[in-house]
């Protein structure tokens, strides 16, 4: 995998982040007569327009974690530090961190074991694991291979990433079904059937045992052909996790570069930090890191330790 790919899909990431940061929990209603257009300043949690959230700094901890292999103490411990003293953050400051995230460190903190500090509960459906998700699709298209969704233990390290903190079934699958369909941006298969393939491959996973199946009929709008036929006004953007999966790959699927794609998502309302990061992740592979507006990237906080990290990662795999 080349430093470029990392790069365009984290800097992806990390700006849809920092677009939706000004924005985050303001209705659609609001922003389709006041739209974002480019990167604002302050706003919801008056913030410099620099200024990415818990959603990169997260996925930043994976990062780094992963740059050593799979260790979920070690992912826990940097998620806690992120948590505790401000690691990785845009200005040494944790803000935006969920109420099932808040639990499950406080668990870890308290000696529980990192894979039994998730949430299980229907109302720990947030979207805080597949916000961070999106470097282990970066590492398993490594290690394991571009074909890695057909592979158990692939889903089995997908599913413990998200269950640190998110353990429900409906948070393990979107994970994994997201992670299919950056699997074939990665691939290079970018086209609405490649996407569709990524997401037929995880199905077919989570449809070949019970203990998964059972929650696949909530996923019955994430197809492509389904996703392509919805309105605006059919797409969901809180912080469900359903729903935010949903729209993320609506945006990828209705329009044709990476600004306009995040430009739809933030303006989505709600929960724009997350929707823009999710999706920001996928469209930066996409359009590849020079896809990603110069002007944008320019703003962002930190942006050098952040291709550092890229380049670290990259030669570790």
């Amino acid at each position: 995998m080349t430093l470029e790919t990392v790069k365009g899909a984290i800097l992806g990431l990390v700006t849809g982040d920092a677009l939706g940061v000004p924005v985050e929990f303001i209705d659609r209603d609001k922003l389709e007569k006041s739209p974002v257009t480019d990167m604002q300043a302050y706003g919801t949690h008056h913030q410099p327009a620099e200024t990415w959230s818990d959603d990169s700094s997260m996925a930043l901890c994976l990062l780094e974690s992963l740059i050593s292999g799979i260790d979920y103490a070690d992912m826990m411990a940097r998620f806690l530090r992120w948590a505790k003293e401000g690691y990785m953050t845009a200005h040494d400051k944790t803000f935006g961190m969920g109420r099932t995230t808040l639990k499950a460190l406080g668990k870890f903190a308290h000696h529980t074991p990192p894979l039994e500090c998730g949430g299980t509960g229907t109302y720990d459906n947030g979207n805080g694991s597949l916000m961070r998700i999106l470097p282990v699709a970066l590492y398993l298209h490594s290690i394991i291979g571009q074909e890695f969704p057909q592979s158990p233990e692939a889903y089995q390290i997908i599913h413990n990433a998200s269950a640190l903190t998110h353990a429900h079934p409906i948070s393990l699958i979107a994970c994994g079904i997201y992670c299919a369909a950056a699997n074939e941006l990665l691939c290079g298969r970018n086209t609405s059937a490649d996407i569709q393939n990524g997401i037929a491959a995880a199905k077919a996973f989570y449809r070949s045992s019970s203990e998964w199946s059972t929650f696949l009929d909530q996923f019955r709008r994430v197809e492509v052909d389904v996703l392509q036929s919805l309105t605006r006004n059919e797409i969901s953007s809180s912080g469900y996790v359903l729903h935010t999966l949903e729209a993320a790959l609506w945006c990828l699927l209705h329009h044709n570069d990476y600004r306009s794609c995040l430009l739809e998502a933030v303006n989505l309302g709600k929960d724009t930090d997350t929707v823009g990061a999710v999706a920001g992740g996928l469209a930066g592979i996409q359009y590849s890191f020079h896809g990603i507006p110069a002007d944008w990237l320019d703003v962002i906080a930190k942006r050098m330790e952040i291709e550092l990290l890229c380049q670290v990662f990259a030669q570790s795999l």
